[in-house]
């Protein structure tokens, strides 16, 4: 994990607002893994932000709720935005992009989890920072003006990344010892009995058979291929 950064003082507010953007087509972990673990910290008050009030579906199907929209989003104390299907639409959406980059650059943090990096660079707010996404994507990164990292969480000043989907939750066991103690990431991490052991050796390009890379890189090469499109197309404009 990299880390460079300081501490702002916000951290030490009693009331620390997360805004977590929801969309349609987002995955489930991202958004999941990491609101429940930052759930349990007192100070914390999440925020569920979307465009509109209306319900949100996952790329599973699960309905999600929206507490407020975009137009009246409180201010952030930390801006965190999942991955997902639905960013493909999001990298060309300017109200959402507009958000982000109105709302990240308030924020003491700027954040994300598997291809809601994508959507961050795409608004502005990635260049000249380290960070990772899904791997699938990573090297996408530089067309935002980032610097991919090949790491599960990627800590650069008060930008936060998180890899792909299950990640989401090293994410935030990073983020809760970064800013409220290693003591409580470790109880949090205790209570969810977060203690992986996965079957299969297949959670990385690295460690997967060759043949299951193969596959994986085939069925996602059109989602890659309309992500890399759409960035490159956002570069041209500006």
């Amino acid at each position: 994990m990299r880390n460079e950064t300081t501490i702002p003082e916000s951290v030490s507010k009693k009331r620390f607002v997360v805004g977590m953007v929801i969309f349609d087509d987002m995955t489930n972990l991202d958004l999941v893994g990491p609101m429940d673990a930052l759930a349990r910290i007192p100070a914390v008050d999440i925020k569920l932000i979307a465009q509109s009030s209306e319900l949100i579906t996952t790329d599973s199907g699960c309905r999600v709720v929206p507490d407020v929209t975009f137009v009246d989003a409180p201010s952030l104390d930390m801006l965190f935005i999942p991955g997902g299907p639905g960013i493909n639409k999001l990298l060309l959406d300017e109200n959402t992009l507009g958000f982000l980059k109105k709302a990240g650059t308030s924020a003491d943090w700027v954040t994300s989890v598997c291809t809601g990096a994508l959507a961050l660079g795409a608004a502005g707010l990635l260049k000249g920072y380290k960070a990772t996404t899904h791997w699938t994507c990573r090297d996408l990164l530089p067309i935002v003006g980032a610097e991919p990292v090949n790491e599960r969480v990627v800590i650069d000043r008060n930008r936060i990344t998180g890899g792909g989907v299950t990640a989401g939750i090293d994410f935030a066991l990073y983020l809760i010892a970064h800013l409220w103690g290693k003591d409580r990431a470790q109880m949090i991490q205790l209570g969810q009995e977060y203690n992986p052991a996965p079957p299969f050796n297949s959670g990385s390009p690295d460690t997967a058979p060759d043949n299951i890379v193969e596959k994986f890189l085939k069925v996602s090469e059109r989602n890659t291929k309309a992500r890399k499109e759409a960035l490159l197309s956002l570069n041209q404009v500006g």
